[in-house]
């Protein structure tokens, strides 16, 4: 079942949606959950929600997975180009605009404000081992940022489509001043088309920037002694089409230990 409710997002003083997914024994059982927090909240339960008319599909996929959970799904701002502020943890200029970056201060509502509230009103396991953070572009940026600046909270990150060639030297700051924990899991992705084209016609798996970024970046997480799982979407698209396709992918890999 999917539960909406608003929750005061106190670093723009509005509101935002969290689109919550419970079991749906939930109120026959006294089970408690682990609970995974995504990113662009609209966009992963219903079509009729998502922005562009097309979600991730997750409640049907939970629905008939083997690992009973929640899924705490928080929507963006919808307003101008604010999620871009909200959703970047770095000051930075990207498509022709200055980006004031929020992430930092969205990080500490996720943290003090939307976990709290969860964990007391819902049955949770609210420890870092039973918590995990994920999303796509902009979210799954925010998603590898924060598995690595809050370790201590999150253990397992699901990170679509991050873009880390254009974030990479921030993130290797980032990681070379914490702590990670080495029960730490990390998804990351990118698909073949969102990427560009192959220098010298190579490889795109292996020969476009994102991929030679991932996968160095994806060598500096283990060297931390992170456990990581980096996939390349053969004719991939920065859609959600396409990353709904990466669901069974990323929740057997966080949750049930499967490569």
């Amino acid at each position: 079942m999917i539960i909406k409710r608003d929750l005061y997002y106190w670093p723009a003083q509005e509101n935002r949606t969290l689109h919550i997914y419970l079991p749906d024994d939930y109120y026959y059982t006294n089970e408690r959950y682990p609970v995974m927090y995504m990113f662009d909240g609209h966009n992963l339960f219903f079509d009729e929600d998502a922005t562009y008319g097309k979600c991730w599909g997750i409640k049907d996929f939970l629905d008939h997975y083997s690992k009973k959970m929640i899924v705490v799904g928080m929507e963006c701002s919808h307003h101008d180009n604010d999620r871009l502020n909200e959703y970047s943890p770095y000051h930075k200029r990207m498509f022709g605009q200055y980006i004031e970056g929020m992430g930092e201060k969205t990080f500490e509502w996720i943290m003090y404000n939307v976990k709290p509230m969860i964990d007391s009103e819902y049955r949770t396991y609210g420890f870092r081992e039973a918590t995990g953070i994920g999303g796509s572009s902009m979210g799954g940026l925010m998603s590898i940022y924060g598995i690595i600046r809050h370790n201590q909270v999150f253990s397992k990150a699901a990170c679509l489509s991050t873009g880390i060639f254009h974030n990479i030297s921030n993130l290797r700051k980032d990681l070379a001043s914490s702590d990670i924990s080495p029960d730490t899991k990390i998804y990351m992705s990118w698909g073949e088309i969102e990427s560009g084209r192959a220098a010298h016609n190579g490889n795109p798996a292996y020969d476009t920037r994102e991929a030679r970024s991932v996968r160095k970046f994806e060598r500096e997480l283990q060297e931390r002694n992170a456990d990581t799982y980096i996939y390349f979407q053969p004719g991939g698209r920065h859609c959600e089409e396409d990353w709904q396709k990466q669901v069974p992918l990323f929740m057997n890999y966080l949750w049930l230990n499967i490569k």
